[in-house]
């Protein structure tokens, strides 16, 4: 880290890159329960 860099904060594309991350997470483990309870109940 260099002295002139900003205190914890993020470039904007990296702060976008995490969230979209944590979106596509979100709708990954959706998808793996619905999978779950769609193969459960046949």
């Amino acid at each position: 880290m260099l002295w002139s860099d900003p205190e914890n904060e993020p470039p904007k594309e990296l702060r976008e890159t995490q969230s979209m991350v944590r979106r596509v997470g979100v709708v990954l483990a959706l998808a793996m329960v619905l999978a779950m309870i769609v193969l459960g109940v046949r």
